[in-house]
């Protein structure tokens, strides 16, 4: 919702909004809403096709036939009230008051004397120019409230910057945004104070059970605490732990946490570099967490701690019936074009992440012989799938790895969570500095999303890995370029 007190606006919205947002047009609370026609044109233009895309623009247009039922031509210059319909109106604490406006006639003065050509972002502009010198003339529309101010709504930057040097009000749709400031994103760790021990000492109870250490801790610190957030303090006798139970706003229950750094602890044969890749492995590895978000630039070992953390649960331990890998197929330079062969075929060439990590991961002492054996026993459990295929589809048991989750909407995000059954768990990876989808930011990616609206949930954990540990070379890259 765009956020205006001044006073009442009448949104003109871009074809783009209502591909990237359906429910786009329920979204601005007390305010008027106005369609030019090109718009209805272009959505009409889109309908066909398997896409995410396509279904959105379907979608509009079923909302906008229930929204029209039985309307007059009347009404309809009138203005259409906008309420939520009963099968979308959950997702509303305020339910839309404001009217929905058709254009229903040409403009008096083509834009064309000001931009040339005849494209549909100038017939936008043309309208909302229209729209102004109405607002202007209030006589001139009996039908269109007075004194509100003209607002073109676009995802397109250049459709922006040509309302401006035309003198139209033009922003961003920011309805999806999650945060105002990516900078907010919950990390997943927080570091504790060198004092923490002495100030708490008198509110603090330990006790072990099945060789794992508690802590029961009160207090003002614990109040901005989140379950299964990760705590440390730093100094020589390092402190890293786990909030197992939030009992209330000043109680919590820490664990301490499992040392993945040593040789005797580690995960198939991969040890912990730092304390970020400690906490990751003890969630990827606690059967009870489902759902695990590890954020990270490149080179930090987001992939390789999933990858291992996997291949342990399945093949040693017998928790999870094989592991599942996909990612959106977003290329970052040009298309190859189509690929032949099967499902798993044609993801092949996207998986070059896998195939790298489980070179490092089957690296055996027993020769090419002992390689190859366990080459064929790791890729018999590990299956390769589209996201393309995923509707509809229920996972049992399986070990998720979702890659390069950050070029998902938040839509497809729950598209896929909710394919998720029994004994089922979900690895997020992703790095919301390199997204490559067209509309999606980092306060917009869907993997921003999800970390904000799991953190509360007891069965859920994240951590953002700062550290890189791929190279030197890398590490060096990643800062200096």
């Amino acid at each position: 919702m765009i956020k205006r007190e001044s006073d009442l606006c009448l949104f003109v919205l871009d074809t783009n909004v209502l591909m990237h947002d359906p429910t786009a047009l329920f979204r601005f609370k007390e305010h008027d809403i106005y369609l030019p026609m090109v718009v209805l044109e272009e959505l009409d233009a889109g309908k066909k096709g398997l896409s995410e895309v396509a279904r959105n623009v379907r979608q509009v247009s079923r909302f906008l036939d229930q929204l029209m039922s039985d309307a007059d031509r009347d009404e309809i210059e009138a203005g259409l009230p906008i309420h939520p319909l009963s099968d979308y109106g959950r997702g509303f604490t305020e339910p839309p008051t404001g009217r929905l406006f058709f254009q229903t006639e040409r403009p008096a003065q083509p834009v064309a004397r000001t931009l040339p050509g005849t494209t549909a972002d100038n017939d936008i502009l043309g309208t909302a120019l229209e729209l102004q010198r109405l607002e202007q003339r209030p006589e001139q529309a009996p039908a269109q409230a007075p004194e509100r101010s003209i607002v073109i709504v676009s995802k397109d930057i250049n459709l922006r910057i040509k309302a401006a040097v035309l003198g139209i009000a033009a922003e961003d749709y920011s309805n999806d945004q999650v945060l105002d400031d990516v900078n907010l994103l919950y990390t997943g760790m927080a570091t504790l104070p060198d004092d923490f021990w002495e100030h708490n000492a008198k509110e603090v109870d330990a006790w072990k059970e099945e060789g794992r250490t508690f802590y029961r801790i009160s207090g003002p610190d614990v109040t901005d605490w989140y379950v299964n957030e990760c705590l440390h303090v730093e100094g020589d006798d390092a402190f890293e732990a786990v909030v197992r139970d939030k009992r209330s706003e000043t109680e919590a229950v820490i664990e301490l946490a499992e040392d993945y750094r040593v040789q005797r602890h580690n995960v198939w044969g991969i040890t912990a570099r730092n304390r970020e890749q400690n906490f990751a492995l003890n969630m990827l590895m606690d059967p009870d967490l489902d759902f695990v978000t590890l954020l990270g630039s490149a080179g930090t070992g987001k992939t390789l701690l999933a990858l291992a953390a996997g291949l342990a649960q399945v093949l040693d331990r017998g928790r999870y019936r094989e592991i599942i890998m996909t990612r959106v197929t977003v290329p970052v330079g040009e298309d190859i074009g189509f690929l032949p062969g099967t499902e798993e075929e044609k993801m092949t060439p996207w998986m070059g992440a896998l195939m790298d990590n489980l070179e490092v991961l089957t690296q055996t002492e027993g020769g090419d012989w002992g390689r190859a054996a366990t080459n064929d026993l790791v890729r018999n459990r590990i299956r390769i799938s589209s996201l393309n295929f995923m509707r509809g589809r229920t996972f049992l048991h399986k070990y998720i790895i979702l890659d390069e989750a950050q070029n998902l909407t938040a839509k497809q995000m729950k598209t896929l969570i909710t394919r998720a059954g029994p004994g089922t768990k979900i690895v997020c990876l992703g790095n919301i500095a390199q997204i490559d989808t067209p509309y999606l930011t980092e306060t917009t990616s869907g993997l921003t999303y999800v970390v904000d609206r799991f953190k509360d949930w007891e069965h859920s954990g994240h951590i953002t890995l700062r550290r890189g540990e791929r190279s030197r070379l890398a590490d060096f890259a990643s800062g200096a370029l």
